[in-house]
């Protein structure tokens, strides 16, 4: 219905996302394989590109819910070519989470695609449209980890084990915060159109310091521990260890070089 009132060219998957499609193949190759003299190198690379196709589809599956809710605008903003670079916020779309991972390993929430609500009819669509990026998020973390909870890493070379342990934590860490119903997050657009007008009024101003807000957070000790534990029983969950994504952020971390334990554990 309205995807027939979008051309086909405003469909069709950007070159750019490809390339970074194949970046990832390439070292995810280098990784299982052993291919790189240093596997760091080989780890940061097929990671780093991961976590920026994962952000490619948490934008993308938000414009593709709103385009089949009723935003046909969102074909012609570039939305669903999966490129990067046609986000309205590049910076807090990309940037910044790459940028947070390469310091602290964490899956901040990007920003955003810009969507046209007031063509959306119907509370469910809008809150459905904001939990389609997290979702995807969630569904990422499952594939990541699906080695892990279906016993099935017989074979799997430890390098590529630790590096999907560590893509698995940025995509809970990243679903996580993304849920929370902080103004300015996709929880908050959750529970949003079910809110009165008046309290929306009140929050509104509120919403582009949310992130600012949940970053500030986690610099408080108590709440970093909480945050990480809830973090860490999802990942036991899904059959990942401490030592699993220890050691993949370690090995991703290739600048601080070799981790004695971690060599051993390979």
């Amino acid at each position: 219905m309205t995807t027939a009132t979008t051309r086909s060219a405003e469909r069709r998957i950007s070159p750019v996302f490809l390339g970074i499609l194949a970046v990832t193949a390439v070292t995810g190759w280098a990784t299982w394989t052993g291919f790189a003299e240093q596997p760091g190198v080989a780890v940061f690379l097929f990671v780093t590109a991961a976590w920026i196709v994962s952000l490619c589809l948490h934008e993308y599956a938000h414009a593709r819910t709103a385009l089949h809710s009723g935003d046909i605008s969102v074909g012609a903003k570039g939305y669903l070519t999966l490129n990067p670079l046609k986000y309205t916020h590049a910076l807090l779309s990309v940037v910044l989470p790459v940028l947070f991972v390469i310091m602290g390993g964490i899956g901040l929430p990007g920003g955003a695609v810009f969507i046209e609500r007031a063509r959306i009819r119907g509370r469910w669509r809008h809150s459905l449209i904001s939990a389609a990026g997290p979702l995807t998020n969630v569904l990422f973390a499952v594939v990541c980890t699906a080695p892990f909870w279906l016993d099935a890493l017989d074979g799997v070379p430890a390098d590529f084990r630790f590096a999907l342990a560590f893509l698995a934590l940025l995509q809970v860490t990243a679903a996580i915060l993304n849920f929370l119903p902080v103004p300015g997050l996709d929880g908050y657009g959750v529970i949003e159109p079910w809110l009165s007008y008046n309290v929306k009024r009140q929050v509104e101003p509120f919403a582009p310091f949310g992130l600012l807000f949940v970053f500030a957070l986690l610099w408080v000790p108590s709440v970093n521990g909480v945050f990480f534990d809830m973090v860490d029983a999802v990942l036991r969950a899904l059959g990942i260890g401490d030592v699993e994504t220890y050691c993949g952020q370690s090995l991703y971390r290739v600048w601080e070089g070799t981790n004695e334990f971690c060599a051993v554990s390979r």
